[in-house]
């Protein structure tokens, strides 16, 4: 069982900056996580099996809808600090924020954000505890990057409306007691829907054979003739904006949650360098190990402040999500190639599960493709910075 001996880098005094609300909320994650997820998390990439039994702590941190409004079960908090708690989650794994992030940005912010008020009282206050686990259905088998070109629809029945169709590559599916998910009528609109387990005609089948997030659990979601009350459809909101802006909180999640990824594997490779001796002296007295840890703690310091001014911005309503995505694409690209480099630092001994840096490459192979590919999000700055839309 592998002793967590992380402390934190803050190359560039970032912490200045925060508040002492900040940093509590985030030591507060931080020693959560290194007492009850990363002497388990090993053992549960290698099962390929979520820890459910995480999920009551996960609710006690505030990891769950952290900026949800205190009457409805949240914590009131600001976007920093739901990216700090982000950040803590992803530094010990990719699927454990994967589980926050997906409960929070994409389950509770759009019942927050679009749904009666009634919805809102009924399942925001469980989601915020863990007593319910949501799930998001957008992405489907055959529409990944164009999602206004979904199938999954419905058709209304008296109080009713009938679902049917299929979602895929669903995080937290398989064992979660609601879905949000997004279908069209019969004029075409895409609308949200709240669709819950034990519904008719309701499955969940599990993904198998994934070699990225496996902490995570991951599956799709079937619809067969679902008959879903009119009352559970989110009133809100219509259009494809509406799940593209709960991507939009869910990126910024990323964005943060990718620089503790990278620090993780820069703190276990600066560790390892000064620990591993060749040729007479720690491997850290030679150039070119200096050469990719410098470049790595640049890399990262960068992502830090370009994520702060970002959080700044959300904090007061002016994030565009050109901003949001260009701050995704660059900090998981940054923690990918880090995860790369710090592997080569410790050679051969950075693929053993005795150091959780191939374990973050692998998990990272999979948060550089989701909730926005990279080379989708280069394409939604070049539209940006144009004035030219090139998906079409």
């Amino acid at each position: 069982m592998r002793t967590d001996l992380y402390q934190g880098h803050d190359y560039f005094n970032m912490d200045d900056l925060l508040t002492e609300e900040h940093k509590l909320i985030r030591d507060a994650a931080r020693s959560w996580v290194k007492q009850e997820v990363s002497p388990i998390i090993e053992e549960a990439a290698e099962n390929c099996k979520f820890p459910q039994h995480l999920i009551q702590g996960l609710g006690e941190i505030g990891a769950f809808g952290p900026y949800i409004p205190e009457e409805y079960g949240g914590a009131g908090l600001d976007q920093i600090s739901y990216g700090l708690l982000m950040q803590e989650l992803e530094r010990c794994d990719s699927g454990l924020r994967s589980t926050a992030s997906v409960q929070s940005s994409l389950v509770m912010y759009p019942i927050w954000k679009y749904g009666s008020e009634e919805q809102k009282q009924k399942f925001l206050p469980k989601l915020a505890t863990g007593e319910w686990i949501g799930c998001f259905g957008l992405t489907e088998p055959d529409h990944g990057s164009n999602p206004g070109g979904m199938v999954t629809s419905y058709v209304e029945d008296g109080d009713d409306v009938i679902l049917n169709g299929a979602k895929m590559w669903i995080s937290n599916a398989p064992f979660a007691q609601m879905a949000v998910v997004w279908a069209k009528n019969e004029e075409g609109r895409i609308h949200g829907l709240i669709v819950e387990r034990g519904m008719e005609g309701f499955s969940t089948p599990t993904m198998k054979g994934k070699w990225s997030l496996r902490a995570s659990d991951t599956g799709e979601l079937i619809f067969d003739n679902v008959r879903v009350p009119k009352s559970n459809i989110l009133p809100g909101r219509s259009g494809l904006g509406g799940p593209l802006s709960c991507l939009d909180s869910a990126r910024f999640g990323i964005a943060w949650g990718a620089i503790g990824a990278a620090l993780d594997c820069y703190d276990t490779a600066l560790r390892y360098s000064t620990e591993r001796h060749q040729f007479g002296k720690p491997i850290a007295g030679f150039q070119l190990q200096q050469k990719k840890l410098a470049e790595m703690i640049t890399e990262i310091t960068k992502a830090q402040l370009l994520t702060l001014r970002l959080g700044q911005l959300r904090n007061e309503g002016t994030a565009t999500s050109a901003q949001i995505s260009l701050a995704k694409r660059n900090n998981v690209d940054m923690a990918l190639n880090i995860a790369r480099e710090a592997r080569q630092v410790l050679g051969a001994m950075g693929i053993m599960n005795e150091y959780p840096i191939m374990r973050h490459m692998m998990n990272l192979e999979s948060v550089i493709t989701y909730e926005g590919t990279h080379d989708i999000h280069l394409l939604i700055t070049g539209l940006d910075v144009t004035g030219f839309s090139a998906f079409k």
